[in-house]
């Protein structure tokens, strides 16, 4: 069993349903309540859409690690666990019945809601993860991409889910009434662009850490195309992109005190102590730690949703 967690990355699978839990109870029911309208995804609906959503996942660490059992063999041969604690056999078959067991729920939840479409994504997500795992992961910057695109959906998706039952139901309300009911998404989205971005930096910097298991699986990295220079010049590029956005967000819309200090102390600091600390990486050591705090900021980024909700309610 202690295998198993640790092939599914049981942490991350819980970062996963807090920042759904976040998006759905810190922005998209607050902001519904200063519309004056109640919430009509939730109860059992939105506990499939996260269980859904975190079974996607596991099987994507599942295959991912069965695909990389020989660069994981190189670069932190104490911690593989397909071909030791779960065989290769078991690692499919577990990645099977969570993705089949993910996309019922997935089409089961588009289904109650009356936008079935939106289950055709599961499919096409869990075959992605794995064309990712086999090919893509093995491309110069595509593999990194698709993580970073699919790291940025999390959040999109109880907004997704909610917005078409709210147009479908209180469509004349919103009209009358010039609600911006699209602010929903655009919050969201504004923590998907966020997650999206610093998760692409992260996948760079992970594979800079190991670069020597994918020289020898004969990867294309960003590391092994580039070289130690420009990956540095890439990563800089992107965590100075991620500043400015959340700087420009916070100058723009966040005149809170709370948000001033929260950004400032949680957010932007730690951003600019990472641009340092990325500057004088060296070691693999220093990947390391460059990556566990880009993972530190996207939880206190995430977290600042409890702030937004306090200015939400604040307003009705």
């Amino acid at each position: 069993m202690r295998d198993f967690f640790k092939l599914i990355r049981y942490k991350n699978l819980l970062i996963i349903i807090l920042l759904q839990c976040l998006v759905k109870f810190c922005i998209v029911n607050p902001l519904l309540d200063v519309y004056g309208l109640e919430p009509l995804f939730g109860g059992l609906d939105f506990i499939f859409m996260v269980t859904s959503t975190v079974l996607m996942a596991a099987g994507g660490y599942v295959i991912n690690d069965y695909f990389d059992t020989q660069t994981d063999s190189v670069n932190r041969p104490d911690e593989v666990v397909v071909g030791n604690g779960v065989s290769r056999s078991e690692a499919v078959n577990i990645h099977l019945i969570l993705n089949i067991i993910a996309c019922v729920l997935g089409f089961l939840v588009s289904f109650r809601i009356g936008v079935w479409i939106i289950g055709l994504a599961y499919p096409f997500i869990s075959g992605l993860l794995w064309f990712y795992s086999a090919t893509y992961k093995k491309q110069f910057l595509i593999g990194n991409i698709i993580v970073a695109f699919l790291t940025g959906l999390v959040p999109l998706l109880p907004a997704v889910y909610e917005l078409p039952m709210q147009i479908a139901k209180n469509y004349d309300k919103i009209v009358e009434d010039e609600i911006n009911i699209y602010l929903i998404f655009y919050w969201a989205a504004g923590y998907g662009v966020f997650a999206a971005i610093t998760t692409l930096a992260r996948e760079i910097i992970k594979d800079w850490e190991d670069c020597e298991g994918d020289k020898a699986a004969g990867r294309n990295s960003v590391p092994m195309v580039c070289g130690d220079f420009y990956t540095k010049i890439i990563t800089l590029v992107l965590t100075l992109v991620s500043i400015l956005g959340v700087v420009w967000v916070w100058l723009k819309y966040l005149t809170d005190t709370i948000s001033a200090i929260y950004i400032l102390l949680l957010v932007v600091a730690p951003f600019i102590f990472l641009f340092y600390k990325i500057i004088k990486i060296k070691s693999k050591e220093d990947c390391k730690f460059v990556k566990n705090l880009y993972k530190i900021i996207m939880i206190t980024g995430m977290l600042y949703m409890l702030v937004v909700r306090y200015n939400f309610l604040s307003l009705v």
